[in-house]
Protein backbone atom coordinates (compact mmCIF):
# COMPACT_ATOMS: atom_id res chain seq x y z
CA UNK A 1 0.00 0.00 0.00
CA UNK A 2 1.33 3.40 -0.92
CA UNK A 3 1.95 6.00 1.75
CA UNK A 4 -0.31 8.83 2.74
CA UNK A 5 -0.45 11.93 0.58
CA UNK A 6 0.26 15.51 1.54
CA UNK A 7 0.66 18.81 -0.24
CA UNK A 8 4.04 17.44 -1.37
CA UNK A 9 2.39 14.42 -2.95
CA UNK A 10 2.93 10.81 -1.94
CA UNK A 11 5.17 10.98 1.13
CA UNK A 12 6.59 7.55 0.36
CA UNK A 13 8.14 8.93 -2.83
CA UNK A 14 11.49 10.66 -2.27
CA UNK A 15 11.64 14.31 -3.27
CA UNK A 16 13.85 15.00 -6.29
CA UNK A 17 17.33 16.29 -5.56
CA UNK A 18 18.00 19.95 -6.50
CA UNK A 19 20.50 19.29 -9.28
CA UNK A 20 21.90 22.25 -11.24
CA UNK A 21 19.74 21.30 -14.19
CA UNK A 22 16.61 21.32 -12.05
CA UNK A 23 17.24 24.62 -10.31
CA UNK A 24 18.29 26.31 -13.55
CA UNK A 25 15.01 25.16 -15.09
CA UNK A 26 13.04 26.45 -12.10
CA UNK A 27 14.90 29.76 -12.23
CA UNK A 28 14.06 30.14 -15.91
CA UNK A 29 10.42 29.31 -15.17
CA UNK A 30 10.17 31.84 -12.32
CA UNK A 31 12.07 34.51 -14.22
CA UNK A 32 9.70 34.08 -17.13
CA UNK A 33 6.69 34.43 -14.83
CA UNK A 34 7.79 37.33 -12.63
CA UNK A 35 10.45 39.21 -14.60
CA UNK A 36 10.09 38.54 -18.31
CA UNK A 37 12.09 40.24 -21.02
CA UNK A 38 13.73 43.54 -20.15
CA UNK A 39 15.66 45.19 -22.96
CA UNK A 40 17.64 47.56 -20.73
CA UNK A 41 18.72 44.85 -18.29
CA UNK A 42 19.49 42.37 -21.05
CA UNK A 43 21.62 44.99 -22.80
CA UNK A 44 23.38 45.88 -19.54
CA UNK A 45 24.31 42.26 -18.98
CA UNK A 46 25.49 41.89 -22.59
CA UNK A 47 27.64 45.03 -22.40
CA UNK A 48 29.09 43.90 -19.10
CA UNK A 49 30.05 40.54 -20.60
CA UNK A 50 31.47 42.15 -23.75
CA UNK A 51 33.67 44.40 -21.59
CA UNK A 52 35.07 41.38 -19.78
CA UNK A 53 33.54 42.20 -16.39
CA UNK A 54 32.98 39.20 -14.13
CA UNK A 55 29.50 37.64 -14.53
CA UNK A 56 28.56 38.17 -10.89
CA UNK A 57 25.54 40.45 -11.24
CA UNK A 58 22.45 39.38 -9.30
CA UNK A 59 20.06 36.90 -10.90
CA UNK A 60 16.89 38.32 -12.44
CA UNK A 61 14.63 36.97 -9.69
CA UNK A 62 16.98 38.38 -7.05
CA UNK A 63 16.89 41.75 -8.79
CA UNK A 64 13.10 41.64 -8.66
CA UNK A 65 13.30 40.92 -4.93
CA UNK A 66 15.47 44.02 -4.48
CA UNK A 67 12.93 46.09 -6.38
CA UNK A 68 10.07 44.82 -4.25
CA UNK A 69 11.95 45.42 -0.99
CA UNK A 70 12.74 49.01 -1.99
CA UNK A 71 9.13 49.65 -2.95
CA UNK A 72 7.67 47.89 0.13
CA UNK A 73 9.89 49.92 2.44
CA UNK A 74 9.08 53.17 0.65
CA UNK A 75 12.79 53.88 0.20
CA UNK A 76 13.75 57.04 -1.64
CA UNK A 77 17.49 57.21 -0.90
CA UNK A 78 19.43 54.04 -1.66
CA UNK A 79 23.09 53.23 -1.05
CA UNK A 80 24.63 50.47 -3.15
CA UNK A 81 28.09 49.14 -2.35
CA UNK A 82 29.35 47.47 -5.53
CA UNK A 83 28.13 48.79 -8.89
CA UNK A 84 29.80 46.38 -11.33
CA UNK A 85 28.10 46.98 -14.72
CA UNK A 86 25.04 48.67 -13.27
CA UNK A 87 22.55 45.78 -13.55
CA UNK A 88 21.29 45.99 -9.97
CA UNK A 89 21.77 49.77 -10.02
CA UNK A 90 19.20 50.08 -12.82
CA UNK A 91 16.75 48.01 -10.80
CA UNK A 92 17.27 50.10 -7.67
CA UNK A 93 16.99 53.38 -9.59
CA UNK A 94 13.70 52.29 -11.13
CA UNK A 95 12.37 51.21 -7.73
CA UNK A 96 13.02 54.55 -5.99
CA UNK A 97 10.99 56.39 -8.61
CA UNK A 98 11.55 59.77 -10.22
CA UNK A 99 11.89 61.55 -6.86
CA UNK A 100 14.37 59.04 -5.48
CA UNK A 101 18.13 58.68 -5.78
CA UNK A 102 20.84 56.03 -5.65
CA UNK A 103 24.44 56.44 -4.59
CA UNK A 104 26.50 53.53 -5.91
CA UNK A 105 30.12 52.82 -4.99
CA UNK A 106 32.50 51.13 -7.44
CA UNK A 107 36.21 50.54 -6.95
CA UNK A 108 37.08 49.94 -10.61
CA UNK A 109 36.90 52.92 -13.01
CA UNK A 110 36.41 50.58 -15.98
CA UNK A 111 33.39 48.98 -14.32
CA UNK A 112 31.96 52.39 -13.51
CA UNK A 113 32.29 53.49 -17.15
CA UNK A 114 30.31 50.46 -18.32
CA UNK A 115 27.70 51.10 -15.64
CA UNK A 116 27.27 54.74 -16.61
CA UNK A 117 26.57 53.80 -20.22
CA UNK A 118 24.05 51.20 -19.10
CA UNK A 119 22.31 53.63 -16.77
CA UNK A 120 22.09 56.23 -19.53
CA UNK A 121 20.55 53.77 -21.96
CA UNK A 122 18.06 52.62 -19.29
CA UNK A 123 16.96 56.23 -18.75
CA UNK A 124 17.79 56.36 -15.04
CA UNK A 125 21.20 58.06 -14.99
CA UNK A 126 19.76 61.26 -13.52
CA UNK A 127 18.80 59.36 -10.36
CA UNK A 128 22.20 57.73 -9.82
CA UNK A 129 25.55 59.05 -8.61
CA UNK A 130 28.42 56.61 -9.03
CA UNK A 131 31.32 57.23 -6.67
CA UNK A 132 34.55 55.67 -7.96
CA UNK A 133 37.04 54.54 -5.35
CA UNK A 134 37.55 51.99 -2.62
CA UNK A 135 34.38 51.76 -0.54
CA UNK A 136 36.43 51.89 2.64
CA UNK A 137 37.63 55.35 1.57
CA UNK A 138 34.39 56.66 0.07
CA UNK A 139 31.97 55.56 2.78
CA UNK A 140 33.38 57.86 5.49
CA UNK A 141 32.74 60.84 3.18
CA UNK A 142 29.01 60.11 2.78
CA UNK A 143 26.22 61.54 4.88
CA UNK A 144 22.85 59.89 5.47
CA UNK A 145 20.23 59.09 6.11
CA UNK A 146 19.66 56.33 3.58
CA UNK A 147 16.47 54.27 3.49
CA UNK A 148 17.94 51.16 1.89
CA UNK A 149 21.46 49.71 1.65
CA UNK A 150 22.50 46.97 -0.76
CA UNK A 151 25.91 45.41 -0.05
CA UNK A 152 27.38 43.43 -2.93
CA UNK A 153 31.13 44.03 -2.87
CA UNK A 154 34.20 42.23 -1.54
CA UNK A 155 33.12 39.86 1.20
CA UNK A 156 36.23 40.37 3.32
CA UNK A 157 34.97 43.85 4.24
CA UNK A 158 31.38 42.88 5.07
CA UNK A 159 31.55 43.93 8.72
CA UNK A 160 33.08 47.27 7.75
CA UNK A 161 30.29 47.88 5.26
CA UNK A 162 27.68 46.94 7.85
CA UNK A 163 29.24 49.37 10.32
CA UNK A 164 28.83 52.18 7.81
CA UNK A 165 25.31 50.98 6.95
CA UNK A 166 24.34 51.31 10.60
CA UNK A 167 25.83 54.81 10.69
CA UNK A 168 24.29 56.02 7.44
CA UNK A 169 20.85 54.39 7.56
CA UNK A 170 17.77 55.79 9.25
CA UNK A 171 16.00 53.68 11.88
CA UNK A 172 13.79 51.21 10.05
CA UNK A 173 15.98 51.17 6.94
CA UNK A 174 16.48 47.88 5.12
CA UNK A 175 19.94 46.38 4.59
CA UNK A 176 20.48 43.55 2.10
CA UNK A 177 23.75 41.60 1.94
CA UNK A 178 24.32 39.45 -1.12
CA UNK A 179 26.27 36.17 -1.41
CA UNK A 180 25.58 35.19 2.18
CA UNK A 181 25.97 31.42 1.79
CA UNK A 182 28.86 31.02 -0.67
CA UNK A 183 27.74 27.63 -2.02
CA UNK A 184 27.28 26.37 1.55
CA UNK A 185 30.84 27.06 2.58
CA UNK A 186 29.85 29.46 5.39
CA UNK A 187 28.61 26.44 7.36
CA UNK A 188 31.69 24.29 6.69
CA UNK A 189 34.31 24.78 9.39
CA UNK A 190 36.87 23.03 7.21
CA UNK A 191 36.75 25.85 4.67
CA UNK A 192 39.42 28.48 5.23
CA UNK A 193 38.87 31.29 2.75
CA UNK A 194 39.07 35.06 3.13
CA UNK A 195 35.73 35.74 1.43
CA UNK A 196 33.95 33.00 3.36
CA UNK A 197 35.48 34.15 6.64
CA UNK A 198 34.43 37.73 5.88
CA UNK A 199 30.86 36.66 5.26
CA UNK A 200 30.81 34.56 8.44
CA UNK A 201 31.88 37.62 10.41
CA UNK A 202 29.20 39.68 8.68
CA UNK A 203 26.47 37.17 9.46
CA UNK A 204 27.61 36.95 13.08
CA UNK A 205 27.47 40.75 13.31
CA UNK A 206 23.93 40.81 11.92
CA UNK A 207 22.93 38.13 14.43
CA UNK A 208 24.55 39.70 17.50
CA UNK A 209 24.67 43.45 16.96
CA UNK A 210 21.65 45.14 18.60
CA UNK A 211 21.55 47.72 15.81
CA UNK A 212 20.24 45.06 13.42
CA UNK A 213 17.35 42.64 13.34
CA UNK A 214 18.15 40.17 10.59
CA UNK A 215 17.78 36.80 8.98
CA UNK A 216 19.44 34.98 6.09
CA UNK A 217 18.15 32.45 3.60
CA UNK A 218 19.89 30.20 1.11
CA UNK A 219 18.90 30.40 -2.53
CA UNK A 220 19.17 28.42 -5.75
CA UNK A 221 18.91 30.50 -8.90
CA UNK A 222 20.69 31.18 -12.18
CA UNK A 223 23.85 32.11 -10.27
CA UNK A 224 23.92 28.82 -8.35
CA UNK A 225 23.77 28.00 -4.65
CA UNK A 226 24.08 31.07 -2.48
CA UNK A 227 21.94 33.21 -0.20
CA UNK A 228 20.97 36.64 1.00
CA UNK A 229 20.81 38.33 4.41
CA UNK A 230 18.13 40.92 5.07
CA UNK A 231 18.11 43.25 8.07
CA UNK A 232 16.22 46.17 9.54
CA UNK A 233 18.24 48.90 11.23
CA UNK A 234 17.05 49.57 14.78
CA UNK A 235 16.63 52.80 16.69
CA UNK A 236 19.95 52.31 18.48
CA UNK A 237 21.83 52.93 15.23
CA UNK A 238 20.27 56.26 14.38
CA UNK A 239 20.59 58.23 11.17
CA UNK A 240 23.76 60.02 10.31
CA UNK A 241 23.61 63.71 11.04
CA UNK A 242 23.94 66.40 8.46
CA UNK A 243 22.66 67.28 5.05
CA UNK A 244 21.55 64.27 2.96
CA UNK A 245 24.22 64.90 0.39
CA UNK A 246 27.84 64.01 0.23
CA UNK A 247 29.86 65.40 3.12
CA UNK A 248 32.90 67.53 2.30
Amino acid sequence: MRGATSWLGDVSDPLPAPTPERWQAVDAYLSGLFVGADDALDAARADQDAAGLPPIEVAAVHAKLLSLLVRMSGARRVLEIGTLGGYSTIVLARAVGERGSVVSLEAEPRHAAVARRNLERAGVSARVRIEVGLAAEVLPTLAGPFDFVFIDADKESTTQYLEHAARLARPGAVVVVDNAVRAGRVADDAVVDAQVDGMRRGLAMLADDPRFDATAIQTLDAKGWDGVAIAIVGDSAGPAAGDPSRAH
